[in-house]
């Protein structure tokens, strides 16, 4: 359906690129067009023409690495998922950036590390479902914020003052303090297309669009549920790309190995 101000009526999803298992996650807009995403089963980032289909091994050896996210700055960061998980920076210069939490390793924490998005001062907000969210200062010391036991998808504001974590059915919403740190944690919106939310999104105007499961649920700055951009089954991310930013582009997960993704 339409959603005034958001999609126009008619349209419709299409498949880009397609590969076995859970082979797209964490997807962020390149460059002239191009997508930049994490290959998560086959451990590497990659860059996808949408307009050919074309995919390109960016980086090898990502331990199976599950978003990207780049900063106002231009630096790349990854989020590990495998042993050793954390937030890994992969340009200017490819190092571990933080992956300790009160001396010990992140998995000590608990639970799995899912999305991350990367901020203008150096840092990372990091989810990571099982235990919550997570801000990693510039130097790549870790803190945990908030109480949000079923972190997914993370994202920020455009002009970066409040952070967006999806718990489930619930969207919640953190003021961005000066030096990162998150405050006045807060119910943003609850989902209504789909079981519960992951992979989320923010266009130019601040309106947020959380992947359900089988939608894209779109709420106004403010909190107001605009409506449901209904979704293939298995819809668990959503990101702008092209040239102009504008279009919406999905990751689909099936939840088999050997199926189409």
């Amino acid at each position: 359906d339409a959603i005034a101000g958001v999609i126009a009526p008619g349209q419709h999803w299409k498949v880009v690129w397609s590969w076995e298992g859970n082979n797209a996650d964490g997807p962020i807009a390149g460059d002239d067009g191009s997508l930049l995403f994490a290959n998560n089963d086959a451990s590497n980032g990659m860059r996808l023409d949408p307009a050919t289909g074309f995919a390109s091994v960016l980086f090898d050896n990502t331990n199976t690495g599950g978003a990207v996210s780049r900063s106002k700055d231009g630096a790349l960061f990854l989020a590990v998922r495998g042993l050793g998980a954390g937030i890994e920076q992969l340009e200017p210069r490819r190092r571990m950036f933080a992956n300790t939490f009160q001396g010990e390793p992140i998995e000590c924490a608990g639970g799995t590390v899912n999305d991350l998005v990367a901020d203008a001062r150096g840092g990372v907000y990091l989810s990571v479902s099982g235990s919550g969210v997570f801000h990693a200062s510039p130097v790549g010391k870790l803190t945990k914020h908030g109480d949000v036991p079923a972190a997914n998808g993370i994202i920020l504001s455009p002009d970066e003052r409040t952070l967006y974590a999806t718990n489930g059915g619930v969207v919640v919403a953190f003021d961005v303090q000066a030096d990162g740190s998150l405050a006045n944690q807060r119910e943003f919106g609850r989902l209504r297309g789909g079981q519960g939310g992951d992979g989320a999104a923010v266009d130019a105007e601040g309106r947020v669009y959380v992947a359900t499961g089988a939608s894209a649920d779109v709420f106004s700055p403010a909190g107001e549920f605009l409506g449901s951009i209904a979704g293939p089954r298995g819809l668990h991310g959503v990101a702008f790309g092209g040239k102009d930013k504008k279009t919406l582009y999905g990751i689909v997960f099936y939840g088999g190995w050997g199926t189409p993704s």
